[in-house]
């Protein structure tokens, strides 16, 4: 690990004007996933902004009859939240189907939407990667590819977002609050969170240099049946070759969202609207325009099992 500065932060605006003024710098909190980088050597921040005493810890209603998440909520108590468990069931089987009892005490909701969009390529330093290395070429693209994306790619990356949670607030259209280092404040929506990789796949979300996440806002619940399916090739402690994160309705009516197949949660709403017509026709429209490699072109039709599957639970139910 190479040698850094460090400091703590006593309001989410000195945060982050903090982390602006300081070329190199980034926010920690749990640090589950940077620190882990910083290890390998693959993220060397010069100076870190420990954000953890700043009381973003908090679960709220909104005026709204939505739920305010503070960004240093913990995956644990999220998703173990009485008022998620009930509305918002979604996100607490998300969080269950991720990481381990361990890493989901210490990480954050912040932390969760920022782990970096990775493969395997991205841990080895050896091999290019123009997310270490902006221009250094792809080493994924023409290499083993079977657990990366087959959708939404460039020719600069093929790398899978690797939450669980994102792709259960993509399906509830969840909003992340921000502040700037100016002390302004906005609004994202969680649609426009995650970048796609183009050809600067090193940015990852729409953060601005310095911006904060502070909280995650989920609208008024939507009701129907929440339902998470992630298929991996163990039962614990990996990443999805494909997730399923549906919300279904009595009325055959419903929403989805995709992880495991794309630079970040994958939703299409004419997807949506095709939910009456079945697994075959959601896929379809989800899938348009697929890129899939010789090694992961299984992923196209695991989509469509897991969601056929998905949708025959729902009606036996």
């Amino acid at each position: 690990m190479k040698p850094f500065t460090y400091e703590r932060a006593k309001s989410p605006a000195d945060a982050a004007a903090a982390v602006a003024r300081r070329p190199g710098a980034k926010f920690i909190a749990g640090g589950t996933n940077l620190l882990d980088l910083m290890k390998l050597e693959i993220e060397a921040p010069a100076h870190l902004v420990d954000v953890q005493d700043l009381k973003l810890d908090r679960i709220e209603p909104t005026a709204q009859d939505g739920l305010r998440i503070g960004a240093l909520v913990t995956n644990t108590r999220l998703a173990s939240d009485e008022r998620v468990r009930k509305d918002y069931g979604l996100v607490t089987r998300a969080i269950v189907a991720g990481a381990s009892g361990q890493l989901r005490n210490k990480a954050t909701t912040a932390g969760n939407l920022l782990q970096r969009t990775r493969c395997p390529y991205f841990y080895d330093t050896n091999q290019p990667c123009n997310k270490r290395r902006p221009g250094s070429g792809c080493a994924a693209i023409g290499g083993y590819s079977r657990q990366l994306a087959v959708i939404g790619v460039s020719d600069k990356c093929i790398a899978t977002y690797p939450g669980d949670m994102a792709v259960a607030l993509r399906a509830l259209d969840a909003t992340v609050e921000t502040v700037r280092p100016d002390g302004t404040t906005r609004s994202i929506a969680i649609a426009d969170f995650h970048r796609l990789p183009g050809d600067t796949p090193h940015i990852e979300t729409d953060l601005a240099k310095g911006e904060l996440i502070t909280s995650v806002t989920l609208p008024r619940p939507i009701g129907g049946t929440h339902v998470y399916h992630k298929v991996r090739d163990r039962a614990s402690y990996a990443f999805a070759l494909v997730s399923v994160a549906a919300v279904l309705h009595e009325d055959g009516t419903g929403r989805v969202a995709v992880g495991g197949i794309a630079h970040r949660p994958w939703r299409d709403e004419t997807a949506d609207a095709a939910m009456p017509q079945g697994a075959a026709a959601v896929a379809g429209r989800l899938l348009a325009g697929a890129k899939p490699t010789a090694d992961n072109a299984f992923k196209v039709e695991l989509v469509e099992r897991t969601l056929a599957g998905i949708l025959a639970e729902a009606r036996a139910a």
